[in-house]
C-alpha cells in the first residue's frame, strides 16, 4: 500500500505532551477569562425584520418555538414550496427548508426546471417565468408530497440503485493520485476485522479479458495499488507496462487466490498481447510466484460470512423519533442492504415514514429499553403487532447500559416542550468537555440569541450561573484509528442519511475526523467520529450493491451561485453538529448511576460522531 508517512495532523506534538487525551489542562476546567471559541460576530444571523408582538411563538411541524432574538418569520423553500419557519431554513439567506432540496435545487441547470415540477397545470415553463410563482399553498405541499413519495419508492429497491454518470473510484484515484483508507478502519465495514496482510503485490488469479477465447479463461496478477476494497491489478508477464492494468473489487466473486484454477479445473492462459514473450509460461510462473503472497484460501468464505446480517426484514426494534429526539418509537425493519437498516415507523400506513441508520447504530435499540431505563417513549396506536413483524433479539445490540444515560440539551434553541433534548450516556465519545473546541480551533456556535460576541465560556458560565462539567468524566478514548487527512472513503451524508457519497478526511482531532464530501462546499463539511457507523471503505457501495453519490460536477456547484458559497449557519435543533459544534446543557439524569457525575446544569459540547443523533430526515 502506498506510503502515507506524508499524511500529517494540524497539531502540535510538543504541546500534545503538555495535555490529557482531550488535548486539554486539567485545570481549564474553571475556565480562564481569556477563554473564547473561533466564534465571531461576522458570521451573525443576517438582518431579518423582527415579528410582530403579537407573535412571540411559532408552531412548525407540531413544535412550539420561542426567538429571544426576535429575528423570527416564515420563509418559503425555493425548491419544493414548503412554508416555514424562517430561522429552521437551510443556509444563511434561509432559501431552502433542507440540505436536500439545496442540493436538488443545485443540481438543475435552469431553475424554470423547478417551476415545471411545482405547476399544476402540466405546461412547459416560460424562459421569464420564475421558481416562485405565485401559487396557492396546497399546490406547493401536494406536488412535494408527490415529490417526497417518488423519492421513497426509490429508495424502497434492494440496490437502491440510480445511474452514477460514469463515475468510478478506480479513474478517480488513479486520475489524482489520492490515497484512500484501510479496510481495516472501519471495524463495523465487512472484512474490517480480518482483512490480514492484504496489500501491494499480492498475487490472485482473475479473468482473462486480453483473450479471444469462446469460454471464460484466467490468469495470475499482481496487486499494483489498494483503494479500499478495490484493486489495481497487473497482469503476470506485463512487467513495467500499465497498459492493461485494471481496478476491481478484491472481494468480488471473480477474484480467486493462486492455486484456485489448479483445484477447480479452470484454465489458465496468458493474456494475447504477451504470448509472445515467453515460451515456456510454466517456467515463468514457478519462478514468479515462488515465495509470493496470494489471498488466504477462505478469503471469499470470510466475505460472504462478514456479509451475513443478523437482522431481518418484520424485526421490531425501538428507535429515536426524527421528529421528536426526546423519545423513540416502534419501527419495523424494511430491508438490510449491507448492514444498513431502512427502518419504517409501524404507525406509517403508506410506510413512507422511514429512517435510515446501520444496525450498529446507537440509535436503536431492542424492544423495552425505554422502559428499562426510563427513557421517553411513543406509544403506537397499533394494539397488537402486525402479522409476520416480531420482536428484534435483545442479543443483537450492543452492550445494554442500566445506568448513566443523560438528558442533554442545546443551549438557547430549545423547543418549549423539550422535544430537542437527546438521551446520550455518559461514555459517549461525542459529548466534550468545556473549551475543547477553542482549544483544538474548532468553530463552535454560541447560543441561539447569545449577542456578546466574541462567545466567552467564562463569561458564558457566570452569567447563566452555570458550571463545567470537569474534564475526568468525559471519555478520553483515543482509538489507533489508522485514518489520516487526505483519505478517502464512502461516507453517509448525515443530513439527508439514505445518501453515501465519495468523501475525504480532511482533519482529525484525537478521535474525530473532519468529513468533506468531494465537490461540494466546505459549508456541507462534518464531523464524525473515528468509530462511526457512518463511515465505509472505498468500494463498500458497488459490494454492497448500494448507491453511492459521486462528487459534485462543476456545472452543479457553479448554478448554486452565492448562496451555497456563503458559510452554514446552525439549522434548528433538529440540525445540531455537522461542521460546528454547539453549547450543550445537561437537561435530567435518566438513572443515577454510581460511576456518573454528571451534575443538571452542567455544559459540555457536541460533535456530529458515531452517535450522530442531531439529525433531520425528510418524512
Amino acid at each position: 500500500m502506498e506510503n502515507t508517512k506524508d499524511l500529517t495532523e494540524h497539531s502540535s506534538r510538543s504541546e500534545r505532551k503538555r495535555r490529557d487525551s482531550f488535548g486539554m489542562f486539567d485545570g481549564y476546567d474553571s475556565c480562564s477569562e481569556d477563554t473564547s471559541s473561533s466564534s465571531s460576530s461576522e458570521e451573525s444571523e443576517e438582518e431579518v425584520a423582527p415579528l410582530p408582538s403579537n407573535l412571540p411563538i411559532i408552531k412548525n411541524n407540531g413544535q412550539v418555538y420561542t426567538y429571544p432574538d426576535g429575528k423570527s418569520g416564515m420563509a418559503t423553500c425555493e425548491m419544493c414550496g414548503m412554508v416555514g419557519v424562517r430561522d429552521a431554513f437551510y443556509s444563511k439567506t434561509k432559501r431552502f427548508c433542507s440540505v436536500s432540496c439545496s442540493r436538488s435545487y443545485s443540481s438543475n441547470s435552469k431553475k424554470a426546471s423547478i417551476l415545471a415540477r411545482l405547476q399544476v397545470t402540466g405546461k412547459p415553463p416560460t424562459k421569464k417565468a420564475k421558481v416562485l410563482q405565485k401559487q396557492p399553498l396546497v399546490a406547493k405541499l401536494a406536488a412535494y408530497a408527490q415529490y417526497q413519495a417518488t423519492l421513497q419508492n426509490q429508495a424502497k429497491t434492494k440496490s437502491v440503485a440510480v445511474s452514477m454518470e460514469g463515475f468510478s473510484w478506480g479513474n478517480y484515484i488513479s486520475s489524482n493520485s489520492f490515497i484512500a483508507a484501510p479496510v481495516t478502519c472501519f471495524k463495523h465495514a465487512p472484512m474490517g476485522t480480518c482483512w490480514g496482510d492484504i496489500s501491494e503485490n499480492v498475487r490472485v488469479e482473475v479473468p482473462n479479458t486480453d483473450c479471444s477465447l469462446p469460454t471464460k479463461v484466467f490468469w495470475i496478477a499482481g496487486i499494483v495499488k489498494l483503494a479500499g476494497y478495490n484493486a489495481l491489478l497487473r497482469y503476470e508477464g506485463f512487467e513495467n507496462d500499465s497498459g492493461l492494468d485494471f481496478w476491481c473489487n478484491i472481494c468480488g466473486s471473480d477474484i480467486h487466490p493462486v492455486g484456485w484454477c489448479a483445484a477447480s479445473g479452470k484454465p489458465l492462459v496468458p493474456p494475447r498481447t504477451i504470448q509472445h514473450k515467453y515460451t515456456n509460461w510454466k517456467a515463468f510462473l514457478v519462478k514468479r510466484l515462488t515465495g509470493a503472497k496470494t489471498l488466504p484460501p477462505d478469503f471469499s468464505q470470510k466475505v460472504s460470512e462478514s456479509m451475513q446480517y443478523p437482522f431481518k426484514p418484520c424485526m421490531r426494534v425501538e428507535v429515536v423519533d426524527k421528529r421528536h429526539l426526546c423519545r423513540t418509537r416502534v419501527a419495523v425493519v424494511e430491508s438490510v442492504i449491507g448492514g444498513r437498516l431502512r427502518l419504517v415507523y409501524e404507525e406509517s400506513e403508506d410506510r413512507t415514514d422511514d429512517f435510515w441508520c446501520h444496525m450498529h447504530s446507537p440509535l436503536i435499540h431492542h424492544i423495552g429499553w425505554s422502559r428499562s431505563i426510563g427513557h421517553r417513549f411513543k406509544r403506537s396506536d397499533i394494539t397488537k403487532k402486525q402479522d409476520g413483524h416480531f420482536d428484534t433479539p435483545p442479543h443483537l445490540f450492543a452492550k445494554v447500559l442500566a445506568d448513566g444515560f443523560l438528558m442533554i440539551g442545546i443551549d438557547g434553541s430549545e423547543a418549549a416542550d423539550g422535544s430537542d433534548w437527546f438521551c446520550y450516556h455518559a461514555t459517549s465519545p461525542s459529548i466534550f468537555p468545556v473549551g475543547f473546541c477553542e482549544i483544538n480551533m474548532i468553530e463552535l456556535t454560541p447560543p441561539r440569541g447569545y449577542t456578546k460576541l466574541p462567545f466567552k465560556w467564562f463569561d458564558y458560565l457566570r452569567e447563566t450561573g452555570s458550571i463545567a462539567a470537569p474534564v475526568k468524566l468525559f471519555n478520553k478514548d483515543v482509538p489507533n484509528h489508522g485514518f489520516r487527512v487526505g483519505m478517502k472513503l464512502e461516507a453517509v451524508d448525515l443530513m439527508e442519511p439514505r445518501l453515501i457519497c465519495v468523501a475525504t478526511v480532511t482533519r482529525i482531532i484525537h478521535r474525530l475526523l473532519r468529513i468533506h464530501f468531494d465537490g461540494w462546499e466546505e459549508e456541507y463539511d462534518q464531523w464524525v467520529d473515528c468509530e462511526s457507523p457512518d463511515l465505509y471503505p472505498v468500494g463498500w457501495c458497488q459490494l454492497t450493491g448500494y448507491q453511492l453519490q459521486p462528487p459534485a460536477s462543476q456545472s452543479s456547484r457553479e448554478s448554486q451561485s452565492g448562496s451555497s458559497k456563503q458559510k452554514k449557519k446552525a439549522k434548528s435543533q433538529q440540525y445540531k453538529g455537522h461542521k460546528k459544534m454547539t453549547t450543550l446543557q445537561l437537561k435530567e439524569e435518566l438513572i443515577d448511576g454510581e460511576d456518573y457525575n454528571f451534575l443538571q446544569g452542567a455544559s459540555d459540547q457536541e460533535s456530529n460522531g458515531s452517535a450522530n443523533f442531531y439529525i433531520k430526515q425528510e418524512p
